[in-house]
């Protein structure tokens, strides 16, 4: 019984004694899996960023060299880039109107939606008033209505008024499908806030407009910048509304470009330009709130 009770200790004993052998596979994934993973995302950048730095190349170069080979030849010749297809881009009146209206659609178009959305979002999470749920729930319900189902209906409402055609038709019609995505995702937000916060700024004397303005809004800035992201995105690169809504004055971009597209063969020195400064603007914009995006998109993942 003693031989017995040795050889079971021994053997109980001896992995206590011995480190874990890891798996040959484990050991390479740990091994390789950081510098591989960022290679790989790396790659992918890059293969990202081509047809960007595509169009870049083709809108410097010279319109008979674009029909005569790729842009990718100008990596050996790098003396035929020039601005002069820019230079004829700001000469030409309808490129440059259609632009100074995207910017007057999509500026006002995303700061209504930012503002309105973030006061229905407040009074939804803080606010008591009778329905409050049930007004909710319809908001809700409003994310999935398709903006294909009510083109023709708000298309005959605004001949009715005058403002179809009109830079402001365009403007109500993205603020009306854009508020819906805004109360859902700020009041979410905005009702994670602390109630022991609020209360204490009431305490202080702090009205409701002051507790939204000096409290809520400073906690709920990365929301808000997602939220103005998204709009400000899905405004500028729209062009099924504007192409339904809007005329050869109020044109954005997008439907300018599309316009241009059927003379293609006339005025390729000026849709390379144009469609380059049509998506580098957004870009811009998006790396400029890059962090307040990704805060935005995290809150509420963990608590």
């Amino acid at each position: 019984m003693t031989a017995t009770a040795t050889r079971a200790g021994g053997a109980a004993s001896a992995p206590a004694g011995t480190r874990a052998r890891t798996p040959l596979g484990t050991r390479i994934a740990e091994r390789l899996g950081g510098g591989l993973v960022r290679v790989v995302l790396l790659l992918v950048g890059l293969f990202w960023l081509v047809p960007t730095i595509g169009l870049l190349i083709s809108s410097l170069r010279a319109p008979e060299d674009m029909s005569a080979s790729g842009w990718w030849t100008v990596l050996s010749e790098p003396s035929k880039l020039t601005f002069a297809s820019y230079r004829r881009l700001l000469e030409n009146g309808d490129i440059t109107h259609s632009l100074l209206n995207t910017v007057l659609i999509t500026v006002p178009a995303t700061v209504l939606v930012v503002v309105i959305g973030s006061l229905a979002g407040y009074a939804f999470a803080w606010m008591e008033f009778p329905g409050r749920d049930w007004w909710f729930l319809g908001v809700v319900g409003l994310l999935v209505v398709p903006v294909q189902v009510a083109l023709i209906p708000i298309a005959e409402l605004f001949g009715s008024i005058g403002l179809f055609g009109s830079i402001l038709g365009v403007i109500l019609f993205h603020v009306g499908f854009g508020l819906p995505f805004a109360v859902f995702l700020l009041r979410n937000f905005f009702a994670e806030i602390p109630r022991e916060l609020l209360e204490a700024a009431r305490l202080d004397g702090a009205g409701e407009l002051r507790l939204f303005a000096r409290v809520v809004m400073p906690l709920g800035g990365p929301a808000v910048a997602s939220l103005g992201i998204f709009q400000f995105l899905w405004v500028w690169n729209d062009m099924l509304v504007a192409l339904v809504f809007t005329k050869s004055g109020s044109q954005p971009i997008t439907v300018a470009l599309q316009t241009q597209v059927r003379q293609f063969g006339n005025n390729i020195d000026v849709l390379a330009p144009g469609a380059f400064i049509s998506m580098v603007v957004p870009l811009v914009v998006f790396f400029a709130f890059q962090r307040q995006f990704v805060s935005g998109v995290m809150a509420g993942a963990v608590k």
